[in-house]
């Protein structure tokens, strides 16, 4: 029996002590091991597993071991997982091994495994192996498996009586990624045909052929050169066509890798939720995962803050089809669910197409899925945000929110969708599919075959279609590759959808597990058009092609993600037919179903002609090149196939179904075909004769090109492969998206050559944008005349139509705007028109992507052994023949280089990058009729061979091979000059470079050179006799493709791989002169590419030359073709004098390497190089040894430096030496300067020399020095500063009177300048931009006005306080300047692109530029309409003249919303810091990981200049020659200094709890000082104030990396460090912009605004003034200081504690600092007071940001006099205050219940009210009963204590979350107060009548009378003046109580009279009050009518009120009836008695 053994030794490296256990599986059967329990380090499992196996052990299988902590209560935890492929232990049968696990990013950890692996094969061994195979293999197989592959060649007819000839068969594949397995493809036990039996049967019928051929050939020459310029080289990604010589080609496909991302968003409120009483919970659902907020109780807007954060690790398709959906549901609990209130959908691509990938603030709209006639169910408030890695999220600032309350304006839509979205349904109708590959296993089917007797087929397909987070799927039919349904799967949703792409799967049916066949996603962008003349999406009936892994069938398929749509189809699998139809519903109609769910329905059947009429195809390839031939693959024989469709396709292809079909004849005897299961072999007989396919080249063996790759040996002889299929025709789907393709290839060469020539600085970029757009315009005319045909073809569908219209339309417009753009191009707009153009190639891309397939893709495999090896996959657009040149494939009749790939996941990675092949390969595809083209486009000079045939026709037969008898001889010279920043290979973080060259079947290599990412080789490879086929006019328009592979020399083992890259070669024919301009050709760099990652870029030239034939040879030739004997035309000797000549090897040592020649290599000139050696910095361990003796070496070009040696490292990292110099010579041109490298070695003991790390610097630009213009006096700086910056640095120092500062500048003498600064700006300037033609009576007026404004009465009130202002009221105004700068910048910006659009537009002529100001105007009102009441002051008003309401004058600080770093260029002003690398580059998406690789920082700086040098730099004033250009640079000596670092507060962390929260603290890292605040940890805050200041003594260079941390605090186990940032606080020390302490805008020296600095700013300035050797600073009479010829003014007195004025002129000199830039050569911006916000990152998360912290830090030299205090930033505490509310009475409340006696209506009323967030301390009055009117009598006081933070206008409640909370959880919210009237019932629950929620700070005033009360108060609240209760103090008035009804309309249910009075807790204190009606200060009690009871607690009350009062007269009347009545009885009753009485007279 088979077994496959695993001995699970140990597992080591384990991190922390518990219990492990370990899970292997293999097979997909896994087996656990027992817990090791308690194991610290290493776990010993000592187990074996065994696996008893029934099939050979295949070479690709995996065995995956994982490793887990182990845990009896919670799931266990994944430590890491080990997989390995079974190959070597399927080769030897043992294994032995330790490796260390991966994690789930896929990153190795520590931990590592030790396992034995054994394998038993049958008879107790594993076979021979030899050759990569087992050769017992039966000899018979053997023997047909020959025959079957020979027939093609011999042309004996293999199955059929006829002998047909063979077709070949061909495409145009593109280059993409070739990829090649990780491991030898050959699988084991698989057939292999032994060598000896090919050659017995194959050669005499190859002899046989080729004395046929040659009777048959002809000379042909004939055919006309093809004018149009042969196939250029294409990318996956971009075509650039052959002018240019650098073919831009991807190898790697980015789709299918998982990548991290990371979702949050942030619930922050809901509002208007519809519902009574409701406790909402908001659960966000992405995907799979869900989360909720907490719940809210009895309140319809709840507030909840929340942030929730969604990681995930998946390919982007796959990300941005998952469906974020918000759900509000209401009252959730543990037992209960709870009821749906509302959901919003949104897929995350939408957001992601966002700008920054977010939405901020924006209210998503609620509807209910299960009821859409409903309408609005509320609203909530939400921040979603998509991070992928290395997106930087640009947080807009979170101060106080109160511009957000507008819904309207600030949905949750992206642009352009309309706010009011209709239901929709949207019709899927899954008609049929054809082609289905067998997704069973045939054994099963033999098995029921013998029981049932009739032959099934092996699938069981049904369709799933997937939209907006919902599933539909079709029926399943049973065993069928040709299933027709005819179902529709309808989907309701909101229309237009949030969601782009609805996804198409054929799954097959499976009782264990269902598996996808083919996947097909349509994008709803593409079958619509939103535009005015636009189309609801439409699709079909049209066929939709499915491709996926390859089609034989295994029970695991490797590429079952392709099935699934991830990645690349390699093969085709099936085609589906279906058509969608949308229709937008009218909720209101009453037959509507009113749920969301999918619904199936049958459809009827459509007839066969709907898609268009079947025609028959033909498809020709041939081969006319095959090499790069990977050489895992070389040793065996090779032969490609090519496939479209299933024809073809000989291996896997026929999916016979059962029943076949008969095929029906046409009476003009045209076959109709419509079966996709034409089988090449199967022979049909049609009018051209027997035309058979022929899909495959014959089997050959491939010869060795060098020792990485072989090559095919097809040099004259060419194989050409021709198959015949049936589609339907819908040829012009494909030649209107060829069209548009060729357009926009066009346009993107065009515009890829003038970015390069603006990049290389060349003349007149202008000049070539507009050729191209010219180009542009006329494809675009062009394609208008063109595509209008054929309309009336068979198969249009509606989407078809509608395409055809809406892209004329848009090429119409494109032609006019590119005309329009075209007059407008100025040299100094070119880079504005090329960003405009740009959309335009985007939108062609868009248009020309075709929605509706028709003709499949083509494939080209490369096959070995009957196996699938590598692919290439050809779109057959781009081969389809067009007897219109626009309309023709790109690739159609060319001949292409195509690279082959390794299928699927194979080709990640290190096997993607090798090359599996490389063709050269002819493709056309057309119509059968068309066919007599097929061979116009190949290179001449070739006969056709044809198969063997008798019959009469031979002309039509294609040939299946092509036998070349023109042959051009060439010499190419590769000049390999040099490489730069190659990527690094080898674990010193360098590489041993060396280039191989490959060209058609040749090779060369340039010499390697050891130890260099930056080789400068400066050889030259010779290519002698490299023969070519074809006409040399032809070759010399479109030359083969060169590869350039470089790779890493290793000592032991096979080179490594680095990169490739690819060229054209220029060439010059025998005839032409070697002369400018086109020879000697010029060095250019091109692009290395490893996978889809740069790596570096190489330096070369390419020159192919002809060499010329001699006479005799060319006579002799001649004779040889007239005898039909096949020409051998060799060069004469004498034919390479012509050539150029070659300089021999100029120096000896490297013995025969040709240098570059002269006129190629660069013009050099000497050039001084001076480095400036500062320090080294956080050098890592080498070698586990710390490095104690670093020295640096500088070299570049040959030359070089080196530093003094450092001593004693840990001592002190600088250098003593700090300027040292060398020359070398450079080239002049700046672009071909090589890289300078940077190396860091280490001397250890004996003179041995450790490299510790190295860094290249590969520009040199940025340090050229050039001498500074004398002439020029910064006039231009200082005007565009004037433009540019003063208006938005809002500082106090405001330049208040620029207007006349402008003016008076230039009238004055030359000399002075004179700068005048208001020294009290007291309004702020924001939305008035400073006009430069204003006057200066003007502003003067402007002062008068505001000061008026400010004598009016309310606006008094905003004067605050001095007393009362803090350090944060400095910060939060600075934040709200902050957010306005924002904001008119984005309104600038959003203007300009107006204004830009509308100037296009009226060019354009659409219309007449005096309508322009109309329209301008128009826009901008909408834009103040659409921004609401509110929101006025933020856009930009029409005229710029509105002012803002005056406010209270605060000094503010800067507050930057990104590092500090950033605004100045890191402080590299003079001191640079050099990143070191060592150890190997990580292959990790874009180098994402390079940080793991720095070993340290080398700070210093470079300068270079030409040689000599003019005079006047050295004779200046202190010039010290020592120090070169470093002139005035600070001495390195160590330092001390004082740090401070403020801390203010951190948003959006990242939560690290399971509650979704974190409770962070902040650490503090410098050296070895480290502080921790953990005991003051804030609890459970993701956006937490920290308000703290830290003081550290560090000593500069020892301790210079300050890293700012923050921990999440846990109760248990250690903190988990949140994100932390680093800042390098040396460069800040040391800049000249001054970072040590930032320079406020005010000095005053006591109060909020204090002076931090220990120097006075005229200190400051008198020392920089020194510094830049400029005169000291001259203080004149009147408020002037003079520096260096500007003149500046300001205020000159200051006011002390007490209030006394006092002269200084330290105001004078911080008017100078803050426009220090101004001043001339020493000028620069110096850095403000301020806070910047530095990203939080976290190691384990790179590249995502973890949150953000507010934070800056000051730095004092101990040398200096010490600073003060440090100032009081720590969190204003919230202030008391209690708010007392008096219901005094209500009106108007509805009335609800009836009376049971008399049925009247009334209500039992009382009131309740809260303030949010505290629902607990509701308080309700005591109730009116039997309110007869709705009015209710109160008298009731509520009274509510709470804390409230002023500035950010939020109450702070802090409560434990639950009763297992471990402390309390702070919360801010909006203060509101909730009122609410009830309708008390006894029995039953209370009725909820209406509610009014006032916001305290803005609420409406209240009516003076019940009359005057009504609902507008609420309607209208924008509109209306509201009042704050906190300014105010005491408020009485009637509000409305409002409800929603069950139209969801608002309606007015009741009315109260209310008195408000918010006291300080202080005051509370003095006059305390009682609750209720209770004392103190009881209120008296309410007057109520005397209806007001309870009847049944006292019953007679009731009576007497019920019944006394209504029925009074009544029972007055009754009671009288009554009494008569008794009378009368009484009077009845006695009356006989009285009778007898009287008559007897007793």
């Amino acid at each position: 029996m088979m077994s496959l053994m695993v001995h699970l030794k140990t597992v080591a490296h384990l991190r922390g002590k518990g219990d492990r256990i370990a899970k292997v599986t293999f097979r997909g059967l896994p087996f656990f091991s027992r817990v090791a329990e308690n194991c610290e380090e290493v776990a010993n499992f000592n187990e074996t597993f065994r696996w008893p196996i029934a099939s050979r052990l295949d070479g690709n299988e995996m065995l995956e071991i994982q490793v887990y902590n182990y845990s009896k209560v919670f799931s266990n935890r994944l430590v890491g997982t080990f997989s390995m492929v079974l190959q070597k232990v399927a080769e030897e049968g043992h294994l032995e091994l330790t490796d260390t696990l991966i994690d789930d990013n896929n990153t190795s950890i520590k931990t590592s495994v030790t396992i034995e692996i054994r394998y038993q094969s049958m008879d107790g061994t594993v076979g021979v192996w030899s050759d990569g195979e087992f050769l017992d293999v039966p000899d018979d197989r053997d023997g047909m498996f020959a025959f079957e592959t020979d027939s093609l060649l011999s042309g004996q007819s293999h199955g059929s009586g006829t002998s047909p000839g063979r077709s070949l068969q061909g495409s145009i594949p593109t280059f993409r990624k070739a990829g090649k397995g990780v491991f030898s493809a050959m699988k084991l036990g698989k057939i292999k045909s032994s060598r000896d039996d090919h050659r017995k049967s194959d050669e005499p019928a190859v002899l046989d052929m080729e004395d046929l051929d040659r009777r048959a050939m002809r000379l042909a020459g004939a055919m006309d050169p093809d004018t149009i310029s042969l196939a250029s080289v294409t990318a996956v990604t971009t075509n650039v066509s052959n002018k240019r010589s650098k073919p831009d080609i991807k190898m790697e496909p980015s789709s299918g890798r998982p990548v991290d991302y990371q979702i949050s968003i942030t619930v922050i409120e809901a509002r208007q939720l519809i519902g009574l009483n409701m406790d909402p919970v908001v659960c966000v659902e992405i995907g799979d995962d869900k989360k909720y907020t907490s719940m809210k109780e009895s309140t319809n807007c709840p507030y909840y803050n929340e942030y929730f954060v969604f990681d995930f690790h998946v390919p982007p398709d796959v990300m941005f089809d998952k469906i974020i959906k918000l759900s509000v549901i209401h009252s959730k609990n543990l037992l209960r669910s709870g009821t749906l209130v509302g959901t919003f959908k949104m897929d995350v691509g939408t957001v992601y197409s966002q700008p920054e990938h977010q939405f901020y603030h924006k209210w998503a709209i609620m509807s209910d899925p299960d009821d859409i006639t409903a309408g609005c169910k509320g609203y909530i408030k939400c921040d979603i945000a998509v991070v992928g890695k290395g997106d930087n999220i640009k947080t807009p600032h979170k101060a106080n929110e109160t511009d957000e309350d507008d819904i309207e304006g600030n949905l949750l839509l992206p642009e352009g969708i309309p706010a009011e979205r209709q239901w929709a349904r949207f019709y899927v109708r899954i008609y049929r599919a054809e082609g289905l590959p067998k997704m069973n296993t045939s054994i099963m089917a033999n098995v029921k075959k013998a029981f049932i007797g009739e032959n099934r087929d092996l699938v069981d397909p049904y369709v799933q279609v997937q939209f907006a987070g919902q599933k539909g799927k079709t029926s399943v039919q049973k065993s069928s590759y040709e299933p027709i349904w005819n179902e529709q799967v309808i989907f309701t949703e909101l229309f237009p959808p949030l969601c782009k792409r609805m996804k198409v799967q054929i799954r097959d049916s499976d009782k264990v597990n269902d598996v996808a066949i083919g996947t097909h996603f349509i994008d709803l962008r593409k079958i619509s058009n939103d535009g005015d003349k636009g189309f609801l999406p439409t699709l079909g009936p049209a066929w939709a092609n499915m491709y996926g892994s390859t089609r034989q069938y295994t029970l695991m398929d490797e590429h079952q993600d392709l099935n699934e749509g991830l990645g690349e189809g390699v093969s085709f699998r099936s085609r589906l037919l279906l058509s969608i139809a949308v229709e937008i519903l009218d909720t209101t109609s009453p037959e509507i179903i009113s749920s969301t769910d999918v619904q199936i329905e049958n459809v009827s059947n459509i007839s066969e002609s709907a898609t268009g009429k079947m025609d028959e195809f033909f498809l020709f390839g041939a081969f006319l090149e095959a090499t790069m031939i990977d050489r895992k693959i070389g040793d065996k024989a090779i032969s490609f196939e090519i496939t479209i469709g299933n024809y073809g396709n000989q291996i896997d292809g026929v999916s016979k179904p059962s029943s076949t079909k008969k095929k029906k004849k046409d009476g003009d005897n045209e076959e109709e075909e419509n079966e996709l299961i034409q089988n090449s072999s199967e022979d049909e007989a049609d009018e051209d004769g027997d035309l058979v396919s022929v899909s495959t080249t014959p089997l050959m063996k491939p010869v060795i090109t060098d020792r990485n790759y072989f090559h095919l040996p097809y040099f004259e002889k060419k194989p050409c492969v021709y198959i015949k299929s049936w589609w339907q025709d819908q040829r012009r789907r494909l030649y209107n998206s060829n069209m548009m393709d060729k357009i926009a290839d066009k346009l993107e060469e065009g515009l890829n050559d003038v970015q390069e020539i603006i990049k290389t600085e060349k003349a007149f970029p202008e000049r070539r944008l507009r050729g191209v757009l010219e180009e542009l315009s006329v494809g675009c005319s062009r394609f208008v005349t063109l595509a209008n045909k054929d309309v009336n073809q068979a198969g249009r569908t509606k989407l078809d139509r509608e395409r055809l219209k809406s892209c004329m339309r848009e090429m119409d417009s494109m032609a006019q705007q590119t005309r329009q753009i075209r007059t407008q191009v100025k040299k100094n707009t070119v880079k504005e028109k090329v960003k405009l153009v740009q959309n335009f190639l985007q939108k062609l891309r868009f248009l020309a992507d075709e929605p509706q397939h028709s003709i499949p893709d083509v494939f080209v495999w490369m096959m070995s052994n009957n196996k699938r090896i590598a692919y290439a996959r050809v779109p057959s657009k781009d081969i389809l023949y067009s007897i219109v040149d626009e309309e023709t494939g790109k690739d159609c009749g060319k001949v292409k280089a195509v690279f082959l790939k390794l299928p699927g996941k194979k080709g990640f990675g290190h096997a993607g990058w090798t090359v599996q092949a490389k063709l050269e390969l002819y493709l056309w595809l057309g119509l059968n009729k068309q066919r007599k083209d097929f061979l116009k486009g190949l290179p001449n000079g070739f006969e056709e061979v044809k198969a063997i045939n008798t019959g009469p026709v031979l002309q039509s037969i294609p040939p299946v091979s092509l036998v070349y008898d023109m042959k051009q001889v060439f010499q190419l010279r590769a000049h390999m000059y040099q490489a730069r920043s190659l990527f690094a290979a080898d674990s010193s973080g360098l590489s041993d470079p060396f280039a191989r060259v490959f060209f058609s079947t040749h090779s060369q290599v340039t010499e390697v050179l050891s130890e260099t990412l930056c080789p400068t080789w400066d050889q030259l490879l010779v290519f002698d006799n490299v023969e070519l086929f074809g006409e040399a006019s032809e070759l010399r328009d479109d030359p083969p493709i060169i590869v350039v592979e470089i790779y890493d020399q290793d000592t032991v083992g096979k080179a490594e791989f680095i990169g490739r890259t690819f060229a054209k070669p220029t060439i010059k024919m025998c005839d032409e002169h070697y002369g400018p301009p086109r020879f000697p050709p010029q060095l250019e760099y091109y692009q290395v590419y490893r996978g889809n990652c740069t790596a570096g870029e190489l330096l070369a030239a390419f020159e192919l030359l002809q060499i010329p034939f001699d006479e005799e040879s060319i006579r002799r030739a001649l004779i040889a073709v007239h005898n039909f004997a096949v020409p051998q035309i060799k060069v004469g000797q004498g034919g390479r004098a012509d050539l150029p000549p070659l300089e021999g090897p100029t120096d000896s040592e490297h013995g025969p390497i040709l240098p570059v020649p002269l006129g190629i290599r660069p013009v050099l000139s000497r050039y001084r190089i001076e480095v400036l050696f500062w320090g080294l910095r956080d050098l890592k361990r080498i070698n586990l040894a710390q490095v104690d003796r670093p020295r640096v070496d500088i070299e570049c070009a040959g030359r070089g430096v080196q530093s003094v040696l450092i001593q004693n490292y840990k001592k002190n990292p600088n250098f003593s030496t700090l300027v040292k110099w060398f020359e070398v010579d450079l080239p002049e041109n700046e672009l071909l300067h090589p890289p300078l490298n940077i190396r860091v070695v280490d001397c250890r003991a004996f003179g041995r020399y450790i490299l510790v790390g190295s860094h290249a610097v590969t520009s040199l630009r940025r340090f050229i020095y050039s001498t500074p213009d004398k002439t020029s006096n910064n006039w231009a700086t200082a005007a565009k500063l004037m433009n540019g910056y003063m208006v938005l640095t809002n500082g106090g120092s405001q330049p208040r009177s620029s207007p006349s500062l402008s003016s008076r500048t230039f009238s004055r003498p030359a000399g002075d300048i004179l700068v005048n600064v208001d020294a009290d700006p007291s309004i702020r300037k924001m939305d008035t931009v400073v006009k430069l033609d204003a006057t200066e009576e003007e502003s003067d007026k402007d002062k008068k006005k505001k000061k008026k404004k400010k004598k009016g009465g309310v606006e008094e009130e905003d004067e605050t306080d001095e007393r009362m202002l803090d350090w944060w009221s400095k910060y939060f105004a600075s934040i709200e300047t902050l957010k306005e700068t924002l904001r008119a910048q984005e309104a600038a910006q959003a203007e300009a692109e107006e204004r830009e659009d509308l100037e296009i537009a009226a060019e354009a002529g659409d219309f007449k530029p005096d309508d322009l100001l109309l329209k301008g105007s128009k826009t901008k009102e909408k834009n103040k309409e659409k921004k609401g009441f509110k929101d006025k002051k933020k856009g930009p008003t029409a005229d710029g003249t509105e002012k803002k309401p005056v406010k209270a004058k605060v000094d503010e600080l800067l507050v930057y919303n990104k590092e500090l770093e950033s605004e100045y260029g890191n402080f590299e002003d003079w001191l640079h810091t050099f990143n070191l690398y060592r150890g190997k580059a990580g292959d990790d998406d874009e180098h994402a990981l390079d940080d793991d690789r720095i070993v340290g920082r080398f700070k210093g700086s470079l300068c270079m200049y030409k040689l000599p040098l003019s005079e006047e730099i050295t004779r200046e004033a202190g010039f010290d020659p020592n120090m070169g250009m470093f002139q005035s640079i600070p001495h390195n000596d160590p330092i001390n200094v004082l740090v401070r670092v403020y801390v203010v507060r951190a948003t959006d962390l990242h939560p690290a709890d399971i509650n979704g929260k974190a409770d962070p603290y902040v650490v503090i890292k410098l050296g070895k000082t480290e502080v921790k605040d953990k005991e003051n940890y804030i609890s459970k805050q993701l956006n937490p104030v920290f308000g703290k200041s830290f003081d550290i003594e560090a000593t500069f260079p020892m301790e210079s990396m300050l890293t700012v941390s923050v921990y999440d605090w846990d109760l248990v186990g250690t903190d988990d460090l949140i994100g932390e940032t680093k800042i390098d606080l040396e460069n800040r020390f040391y800049s000249k912009y001054r970072a040590t302490c930032g320079i406020s805008s005010n000095y005053s020296v006591h109060g909020y605004n204090v002076w931090r600095d220990p120097l006075k700013p005229t200190q400051i300035l008198a020392k920089l003034c020194k510094d830049g050797k400029t005169d000291a600073p001259q203080y004149g009479p009147g408020g002037k200081v003079k520096v260096a010829n500007r003149i500046f003014t300001g205020a000159t007195e200051i006011e002390d504690e007490n209030g006394l004025k006092k002269q200084t002129e330290e105001h004078l000199a911080l008017t100078v600092l803050n426009h220090w830039e101004e001043i001339p050569r020493v000028g620069c911006k110096l850095v403000p007071e301020h806070v910047e916000t530095r990203p939080l990152l976290n190691v384990d998360k790179p590249g995502i940001e973890q949150g953000r912290i507010e934070m800056w830090v000051d730095m004092f030299s101990m040398d200096m006099p010490a600073p003060g205090p440090a100032i009081e930033i720590s969190p204003r505490k919230p202030k008391r205050y209690e708010l007392r509310v008096i219901i005094w009475n209500t009106d108007e409340v509805i009335l609800e219940d009836d009376d049971y006696f008399t049925g009247e209506k009334s209500s039992d009323i009382f009131v309740r009210g809260w303030l949010k967030g505290q629902q607990e301390d509701k308080q309700d009055t005591d109730v009116h009963y039997h309110s007869l009117t709705g009015e209710g009598n109160f008298n009731w006081r509520f009274v509510y204590p709470f804390d409230y933070l002023m500035a950010e206008e939020k109450i702070v409640i802090s409560k434990k979350e639950s009763m297992f909370s471990w402390d309390e959880t702070e919360y801010k919210i909006p203060p509101r107060l909730t009122l609410q009237v009830w309708d008390a019932d006894h029995f039953s629950a209370d009725d909820f009548l209406g509610a009014i929620e006032l916001d305290l700070n803005r609420f409406p005033r209240g009516a003076k009378t019940a009359k005057q009360c009504s609902l507008n108060m609420i309607r209208n609240e924008h509109e209306l003046p509201t009042i704050s209760i906190f300014k105010q103090k005491r408020v009485k008035g009637w509000w409305p109580f409002v409800a929603r009804d069950e139209n969801d309309e608002m309606e007015l249910t009741g009315k109260v009279e209310a008195e408000l009075h918010l006291v300080t807790a202080e005051e509370a204190e003095k006059s305390p009050v009682g609750l209720g009606r209770n004392e103190p200060d009881p209120l008296e009690k309410p007057n109520r009518p005397d209806t007001t009871f309870l009847w049944f607690l006292s019953p007679l009350k009731a009576i007497r009120y019920l019944i006394c009062n209504r029925y009074k007269w009544l029972i007055i009347k009754i009671v009288l009836a009554m009494l008569l009545l008794i009378m009368l009885g009484l009077f009845l009753y006695s009356m006989p008695g009285y009778l007898v009485k009287k008559l007897l007279g007793a």
